[in-house]
């Protein structure tokens, strides 16, 4: 085992059967898998229904598991191949979907200025707009990297490529955002 790793001994329960341990699981990281499918695909309600997804494939890889690396990287690698069939799935069935509505009201305190708010949703929505258009491994390095803090290491790992090619779709993924963003700021 790499680590001590309370996730790693979680999993290795599950690898045994024990439900609770699949059940602690989920509640430490299902938050977090939701928030990457989100921000990959851009749709609250799918990334929930992908989630579930991910956490059956968990289940049904248990006898295989491994703790050959952080729990975490063995998740997101499952994690990045569920948006991977998902992007699949979404270029074969080509329809008209939720994503083009825009995003439910976000509840905000109150006294906060609207005009603000509305620029702030607007770039926001600008912003996950053009991660989403990034190619699939970019786009998956960026969220990682950007809102989930992964290092090279493990993205490197959850992508199956070099700590150096990681570093490589970075620069590149940041070189089109820019591209993209120009004259937002």
């Amino acid at each position: 085992m790499i680590e001590h790793d309370t996730d790693v001994a979680l999993m290795l329960r599950v690898k045994d059967g024990d439900e609770d341990a699949f059940r602690q699981l989920i509640e430490r990281h299902q938050r977090v898998v939701i928030n990457v499918i989100h921000r990959a695909i851009g749709d609250a309600w799918e990334a929930e229904d992908l989630a579930q997804r991910v956490f059956l494939q968990v289940y049904r890889s248990a006898g295989r598991y491994q703790p050959t690396a952080k729990f975490t990287t063995w998740l997101f690698t499952i994690t990045h191949n569920t948006i991977r069939n998902e992007y699949r799935r979404r270029s074969r069935h080509a329809t008209e979907s939720i994503e083009a509505m825009p995003e439910g009201v976000e509840l905000r305190a109150q006294g906060t200025d609207p005009a603000r708010e509305v620029a702030e949703r607007e770039l926001q929505q600008r912003i996950r707009e053009a991660v989403q258009e990034l190619p699939d491994a970019q786009r998956t390095a960026v969220i990682l990297c950007r809102f989930e803090g992964q290092s090279y290491e493990e993205i490197a790992a959850v992508l199956g490529c070099s700590v150096a090619a990681v570093k490589s779709l970075l620069h590149r993924a940041r070189q089109t955002l820019k591209e993209q963003l120009r004259g937002l700021y």
